[in-house]
């Protein structure tokens, strides 16, 4: 449950970092997450959106739409089970360990820039999609920083930093989303919620739907499913790769492939975007 909690919310944090409304995060985090869990080689690794494909979602987006994303991420799936069916997986053993910190140090660095206009409250229209873009435009607004947004954001930061060294059983996420909610709602702080920006959010789970594309549009999204696929699978094998470290365990890569194949023709299905399993891999504690 206390997954559950952390999860939710961040998926529609980076649904809609993405560019698309908060309801597909939390299609995505229960439809693939579930599939994943299910069917993944990782004892460890959930399923969710994830920063790293904050970037390519939101490009995805502005040039073929919603549905053009919806296709490119049936496609990837599909290219997904491939991959662990012809048993590619292993091949995640080549991969040098400077490449991992690097990787890691960089999906690290997507979202703490994809979190900035937020975190200030910047008023400011759509966000760049390249990086350097997008610190020139966080710069050009500086001046119209909220206050309030701030200090919501930075006494949430500071539960997330402290908490755990006065109790490690309940985690900081939770705690920090608990309490600042409740001290937003009770004096009425003036900051945005999901409520005020996007409306009333419709979570009922809906049937399954193909996404309306063409024959004709079908060769545009190939490049676009291949970095989807291409980066899931990096992604996720090196998150399990870590997790095993971790705990000392040993994952199934090829499994782990074919559960995301299918995680990513499911979610698109039923409204998601695409999903690997998370690089933040929930321990045991």
């Amino acid at each position: 449950m206390i997954v559950g909690i952390v999860a939710l919310p961040l998926a529609i944090a980076f649904a809609i970092a993405s560019g698309v409304t908060p309801e597909r995060g939390l299609f995505t985090a229960i439809v693939a997450g579930f599939l994943i869990s299910a069917l993944g080689g990782s004892r460890v690794q959930i399923g969710g959106p994830t920063g790293a494909f904050v970037v390519i979602v939101y490009a995805i987006v502005q040039k073929h739409g919603v549905d053009g994303l919806a296709a490119a991420t049936l496609m990837a799936g599909v290219i997904l089970l491939l991959f662990g069916l012809v048993r590619l997986g292993g091949a995640i053993k080549f991969i040098p360990f400077p490449v991992t910190i690097g990787f890691t140090s960089g999906i690290a660095l997507i979202i703490f820039s994809s979190q900035v206009k937020d975190f200030l409250g910047l008023r400011m229209g759509a966000v760049p999609a390249d990086f350097l873009d997008k610190w020139r435009a966080f710069g050009a607004h500086l001046d119209t920083a909220a206050p309030w947004a701030v200090l919501v954001a930075v006494v949430a930061l500071a539960i997330i930093v402290g908490w755990p060294y006065l109790n490690r059983r309940v985690p900081s996420p939770f705690v920090a989303l608990i309490v600042t909610t409740a001290v937003v709602q009770l004096l009425h702080i003036p900051v945005e919620t999901i409520g005020t920006r996007f409306g009333a959010i419709d979570a009922t789970l809906r049937l399954p739907k193909l996404p309306a594309m063409t024959v004709q549009q079908l060769p545009g999204l190939i490049a676009p499913a291949f970095t989807i696929a291409l980066l899931g699978a990096i992604e996720s094998l090196l998150s399990a790769v870590v997790a095993d470290g971790m705990i000392g365990g040993r994952h199934r890569s090829n499994m782990e492939l074919v559960a995301q194949g299918v995680a990513n023709i499911a979610s698109p299905l039923f409204g998601g975007i695409p999903e690997p399993a998370r690089s933040r891999a929930r321990l045991p504690t």
